[in-house]
């Protein structure tokens, strides 16, 4: 099998938090016997052992507008934040449909173009696949592909439900619905259960769901001296605030005698936590090893739509973490609340959670290694790559 991406990123450094999910992914599919071509939407075609990188048509174009992007946040501020079901959610702004005219007379044909020349030089492409691109931007092009080449097209949206209308994404992505046709697509992919409901109503048919995963060789526990109490990694404190207060700052203030620990900016308020530096990934890996306890504190948008996927849970329980997770509906699709992970409602309770698991080591080193096995044996990209296989052989 032969696949082709049009990719939101390859470029590591840039701040698209799934582009690491990505790369596995790719990864993944190569492991499996599949055959990887990848052509990244913003940035640089960056080659690896795992894909053939295709160049980017209209990079130039995109370093600038997002050049122009960030200074205008500068300008403006980050506050930006959406309420679900916001009305007026599905219309476009002046500024969204003058990027949206420009990309239709500038960045579509070119991407016709380069894809173009790409399936008729491979010929036996099985299908296209759209990873977290804006649609609404490239409206038109995969109808182009279908039509012409025959091939199928498929959009794949690691997103939802933040990506929705109403959600309008986070303050640093694209509201990429807005003005776009998903009938031109073959097939969508979601990674959450319940906003596959949301993309069917939108109009797209079918929608399949594939969750997030972890490759295990990356995210391998490290035998290191526990000296950190509680540990929680993340950027922003966008739809989780709350629960940010009642896991780490209320918490850390009733608990003086344990050690508090994060990673991460634009938190808030952390009570007596202490901000440890970033230094690369396997600092970060090294951190989840040194902590008794780590904390998933997952966004409202993916905690209150059922089985919305996030990677978090799954690098926790791939490194053996004892996980201590705020309310996640649909959390049992992955993990079994109780003996994988804990899951805590309130300040008080993740307090005594905290004080009950630092005393017991032998209950942490359980739910660690059983958070470990369930990904080895469910959750890894592997698996992943496998169902993504099973999807395009259907279409075919």
């Amino acid at each position: 099998m032969k696949l082709l991406f049009l990719i939101s990123s390859l470029d590591l450094t840039q701040p698209f938090s799934a582009t690491p999910a990505w790369w596995q992914l790719l990864k993944g599919l190569y492991e499996e016997g599949i055959d990887v071509l990848a052509a990244p939407y913003q940035g640089p075609a960056i080659e690896s052992l795992w894909w053939r990188a295709v160049p980017n048509p209209a990079r130039l174009e995109g370093d600038l507008f997002k050049r122009a992007r960030d200074l205008l946040r500068r300008v403006r501020g980050r506050g930006h934040r959406a309420d679900l079901d916001r009305p007026g959610a599905e219309d476009l702004t002046a500024g969204e449909r003058l990027i949206h005219t420009v990309t239709q007379t500038l960045i579509v044909p070119r991407w016709k173009r380069a894809l173009g020349r790409v399936l008729e030089r491979e010929r036996d492409v099985d299908a296209v696949i759209f990873l977290t691109v804006p649609l609404n931007q490239l409206r038109g092009l995969a109808r182009h592909l279908r039509d012409r080449y025959h091939v199928p097209v498929i959009a794949y949206d690691g997103d939802v439900p933040a990506s929705l209308p109403g959600f309008q994404g986070f303050a640093s992505g694209f509201r990429i619905y807005p003005g776009a046709d998903l009938t031109e697509f073959d097939a969508f992919i979601s990674n959450s259960k319940g906003g596959a409901a949301r993309l069917e109503a939108m109009g797209a048919r079918p929608v399949h769901v594939l969750y997030y995963a972890v490759d295990p060789e990356v995210y391998q526990p490290l035998s290191v001296p526990k000296d950190v109490d509680v540990f929680f990694y993340g950027h922003g404190a966008e739809y989780r605030a709350e629960w940010i207060e009642a896991m780490i700052a209320r918490p850390s203030r009733a608990l003086p005698g344990a050690r508090f620990a994060v990673r991460g900016a634009r938190l808030g308020d952390l009570g007596r936590a202490e901000t440890l530096p970033y230094l690369s990934f396997s600092r970060l890996r090294e951190y989840v090893c040194r902590s008794r306890i780590n904390l998933c504190i997952t966004r409202r948008a993916h905690t209150s739509v059922y089985a919305s996927s996030s990677m978090r849970p799954f690098e926790l329980g791939a490194l053996g973490a004892c996980i201590v997770a705020n309310p996640y509906l649909g959390i049992e699709e992955w993990f079994d609340p109780g003996r994988e992970l804990m899951v805590v409602n309130d300040a008080e309770e993740a307090t005594d959670a905290y004080r009950w698991l630092l005393d017991h080591d032998d209950q942490r080193a359980r739910m660690g290694e059983a958070a470990r096995a369930r990904v080895l044996k469910a959750h890894t990209f592997r698996h992943r790559a496998a169902e993504l296989r099973a999807i395009v052989e259907a279409l075919r």
